[in-house]
């Protein structure tokens, strides 16, 4: 004799006779998930990772003037910036209240400067302008991957109150710097006999 099929309070169960009722496509498309920021780590000086660890991406520290006077500009690399950056900085200079170095040198190491960045052959430059202590940071950065040469170096030298002055490259190009004395320059006198 055959089983009697299953009953319920309407009646028999019989399995249905059409297909079963599909789904409605969706109506966005499925996103493919976003990729999530590498972590970066605050400092580069970090432990260096163990043998199955990840290596974090570092980030050279970029320049920063903090707790002095600043100012910066942003310059087209023109032949004729340099003379366009001597007229910013002296005025800058001046306005702080300084009298030295006098305008030729002050125009002799920024003309030097101006002129290193813009022989990278970038489409621009930057000048920035500090002060502290008697003393005036002038750095330009070139702003286009170039080589350090240090020929300037002997020509910044030899301009009157450089005290320090330096070339290197980086992420942000090439930088060049001179450290300016603002004291008034000794003059050198001779015994009389």
């Amino acid at each position: 004799m055959t089983d009697p099929l299953p009953r319920d309070d309407n009646g028999p169960k019989v399995p249905p006779t059409y297909p079963p009722r599909t789904p409605p496509p969706q109506k966005k498309p499925v996103e493919v998930p976003r990729p999530q920021p590498s972590a970066k780590p605050v400092s580069s000086s970090l432990p260096l990772p163990g043998p199955q660890q990840a290596r974090l991406a570092t980030r050279r520290p970029r320049m920063a003037i903090k707790d002095r006077r600043a100012a910066n500009w942003a310059l087209r690399a023109y032949p004729w910036t340099a003379a366009q950056a001597v007229r910013k900085l002296t005025e800058t200079v001046r306005g702080w209240g300084y009298v030295h170095p006098d305008d030729q040198a002050l125009e002799r190491a920024v003309r030097l400067l101006v002129d290193t960045a813009a022989s990278d052959e970038g489409r621009r430059i930057s000048v920035h302008l500090a002060d502290q202590d008697g003393m005036l940071l002038i750095v330009v950065l070139s702003h286009t991957a170039a080589v350090a040469d240090d020929k300037v170096l002997a020509d910044l030298a030899a301009v009157p109150g450089t005290a320090s002055c330096g070339t290197d490259t980086s992420d942000e190009g090439r930088r060049v710097w001179a450290v300016l004395s603002t004291e008034r320059p000794r003059t050198h006198t001779t015994p009389s006999a």
